[in-house]
């Protein structure tokens, strides 16, 4: 796992790494789509995002990552 993806929580779903506060719709995506990657990530600890506090109309402004198995971070959009 990188440590620019790193955050509050962590899961292992259905052979995908879900790291931090990742939206649901982003999580279906990962799984339909399959890519060849580790998984995804919003690290941290984003203000608005679930359980954070804040106005979770921010949540939308929160990059989601996907995660290569060379470590590379890249948008993923979902």
């Amino acid at each position: 796992m990188p440590v620019e993806a790193a955050a509050c929580h962590s899961a292992l779903v259905n052979g995908y790494v879900i790291q931090g506060h990742a939206p649901v719709e982003a999580i279906a995506r990962l799984l339909a789509d399959r890519p060849d990657a580790l998984g995804i990530a919003v690290p941290g600890m984003p203000v608005g995002s679930p359980g954070m506090g804040g106005d979770p109309r921010t949540w939308p402004d929160q990059e989601v990552l996907l995660i290569g198995h060379d470590g590379a971070l890249t948008p993923f959009d979902f």
